[in-house]
């Protein structure tokens, strides 16, 4: 059984899709009237550097894998295994529910670029990879360290975690973190405390842009970073601005994923998801 899994955040780079463009240009061009601004250029050059800003990052990943995993299922021939199912990384997860039929490409879009404004609007807040120690550590080394306003954000393998909070917390809890076994605390080039009750504005804000929004029943299951279950179009709204808050539970989501028959994962547009695959028992 194959599942086909999309990163998010944090893979965009100068000339990213380069190779993608040209053949999808109506997508490209509906993107660009969207957004108000050229993808291509945005991506392939950043003359900018706006791909460091959240608000032209997620955009561009989430265009990106999508257009990545049009091709790659497009240039599949009659005999290949099909997706049984589609899980993605936090913004990831916007790419699954459009492969799996749940939004069109260009309605997701506009979501992305509301969630992205919304996240963008928080700022003061640091990340950190946490490689050598898996999430609990992580969490009893908060906790027995007494520091406050730090969370576990994401749980990305069973030796690697991202912790998320004020500037000043977050850099103050890699002694802490060391001290526990962490071989390297590492700083991410993001500006806000992503997926921390610290969100809580950005969610509000985000939970308005998904007013009357219709999600469609999955045609293969599309498994959520929220609960690491079966995503469940009645609860979209409520699961999508849930994401912004809570941590993305990747390793709770890999192992659902084998439970449920996963034998074989696919990634769009990099290699980042697989490549945790061997840490996650």
């Amino acid at each position: 059984m194959r599942c086909l899994v999309f990163p998010g955040q944090g893979v965009q780079r100068r000339g990213m899709g380069a190779e993608l463009f040209d053949l999808f240009p109506e997508e490209v061009e509906a993107a660009d009237a969207v957004l108000g601004y050229s993808v291509r250029e945005l991506c392939v050059h950043d003359p900018e550097g706006r791909l460091g800003d959240t608000r032209y990052a997620q955009p561009a990943v989430f265009l990106v894998n999508a257009l990545d995993a049009r091709r790659r299922l497009a240039g599949e021939g009659a005999g290949a295994e099909p997706v049984a199912c589609y899980a993605g990384h936090s913004l990831g997860e916007y790419n699954a529910l459009v492969a799996a039929g749940c939004l069109d490409l260009l309605d997701a879009l506009r979501l992305v670029r509301a969630r992205a404004e919304a996240m963008a609007a928080v700022r003061g807040g640091a990340m950190a990879a946490v490689a050598g120690i898996g999430a609990d550590e992580v969490a009893s080394a908060l906790r027995r360290g007494r520091v406050r306003g730090v969370y576990v954000a994401n749980r990305n393998s069973d030796r690697q975690t991202v912790v998320a909070g004020g500037r000043d917390e977050v850099t103050g809890a890699t002694g802490v973190l060391r001290e526990a076994g962490a071989r390297a605390v590492v700083p991410l080039p993001v500006s806000g405390p992503f997926h921390t009750p610290l969100m809580a504005p950005a969610a509000r804000a985000f939970a308005a842009a998904l007013e009357g929004r219709t999600f469609r029943s999955p045609a293969v299951p599309v498994f959520s970073g929220v609960t690491a279950a079966a995503f469940d179009p009645a609860r979209a709204a409520a699961l999508l601005t849930a994401q912004i808050t809570a941590p993305v539970e990747w390793v709770r989501t890999v192992r659902a994923l084998r439970a449920a028959g996963v034998t074989r994962f696919d990634e769009a547009n990099g290699t980042t998801l697989t490549s945790l695959l061997p840490a996650i028992a």
